[in-house]
């Protein structure tokens, strides 16, 4: 038998796991704070839905999401030929990545943000330019724009960022658009649009509507309460809309995740309600932590962030010890989902009984 191995792309080498969010330990107080998730099951109708259309399951999905594209244009009042989905809205980043990067070319990110840009970056051959946030944990969008050079193809701009919650008012994302070269892709992610609520904080979409070089990111796995299912959704002109037709996995989005969605926006309002709810705990999280000492961005999403530097390793040990899993990047802080208010509650007891310990 040979000992030689297949060929594998030396692009592959040394490229970051992904890490997920840690499952909770078993037992009746233990909890998930590690992944965004939306705490509660999908609405009763969209259960419903979900449990006849796997009844179905030995058939293969409609592959252009016909009913679900046809939903999500009217929903958002764009031409049908604007949408285009994929397996979650990282899945829609890497087809856009496959559409636009490869060897040579450069991909822009702040950093840190979604710990995927550096990941799917490297598939595609492309190089990644990290601009370091600002110390107000901010995107430095003047930085970003003074690295773009003639071998930039694709922006990421998370907004609001993950995992540090903080979002870019209007004004300032449209000066920084200003400056981009049109020929250059910006990719708004908008995973947790439905949780802003700064009205200085524009909605992608409407720049989409005056910039060709603007595309927009969402995903139905976030306020909708569908992670589960993976399924994502992008809005961009024809030609990058086209592009991710083109790089899609065949039937990748599966007909339980196509029908469960759109009866998630015709149950948009009662939906919503959950996530009025969560936005309300992420504003008494951020409050009470504020006043136990801590320093907290002010976060437009459904997590919070502290960093902790070198004490990150500790809190994450002490919030798991307690029954509550957070998400720790290590040397730099922790983001904290906010789910049920007894998560919530077990969470800011941890963190008031570590701080204690620290002075």
């Amino acid at each position: 038998m040979s000992d030689k191995t297949p060929r594998l792309r030396g692009a592959l080498e040394g490229i970051p796991t992904y890490k997920p969010g840690r499952a909770a330990a078993s037992g009746p107080s233990a909890y998930k704070l590690s992944s965004n998730e939306n705490p509660y099951p999908p609405l009763p109708g969209v259960m419903e839905t979900m449990a006849a259309s796997v009844a179905a399951a030995n058939r293969y999905p409609d592959m252009a999401c016909t009913s679900l594209l046809a939903e999500l244009a009217d929903r958002f009042d764009v031409p049908v030929e604007h949408v285009a989905t994929g397996t979650g809205s990282v899945g829609v980043a890497q087809q856009l990545l496959q559409s636009t990067a490869g060897p040579g070319d450069e991909v822009i990110y702040a950093w840190r943000s979604f710990e995927a840009y550096p990941i799917i970056t490297q598939i595609s051959g492309a190089t990644s330019v990290q601009v370091p946030l600002t110390d107000d944990e901010e995107h430095d969008l003047d930085a970003m724009a003074a690295a773009v050079t003639d071998r930039t193809r694709l922006i990421f701009v998370c907004n609001p960022n993950n995992p540090t919650g903080v979002a870019i008012p209007r004004a300032d994302l449209e000066r920084f658009l200003d400056r981009v070269p049109d020929d250059v892709l910006v990719v708004l992610d908008e995973a947790y649009r439905e949780f802003v609520r700064d009205e200085r904080v524009v909605d992608g979409i409407d720049l989409y509507r005056e910039r060709p070089n603007v595309c927009v990111l969402r995903t139905f796995s976030k306020a909708y309460g569908l992670a589960g299912l993976r399924v994502g959704f992008a809005v961009a002109h024809e030609p990058v809309a086209a592009a991710l037709r083109k790089t899609a996995v065949p039937f990748g989005v599966s007909q339980v995740a196509q029908d469960a969605a759109v009866a998630s926006l015709r149950s948009e309002d009662a939906l919503l309600e959950r996530v009025e709810g969560l936005v309300a705990e992420r504003v008494r999280v951020t409050r009470e932590l504020v006043a136990q000492g801590w320093t907290v961005p002010e976060s437009q999403a459904n997590f919070v962030w502290l960093r902790l530097g070198d004490r990150t390793v500790d809190f994450a040990a002490a919030c798991e010890k307690a029954g509550v899993m957070i998400r720790p990047f290590a040397g730099e802080g922790v983001r904290v989902s906010v789910g049920e208010d007894e998560a919530n509650d077990l969470f800011l007891q941890t963190a008031a009984a570590f701080r204690k310990s620290e002075f």
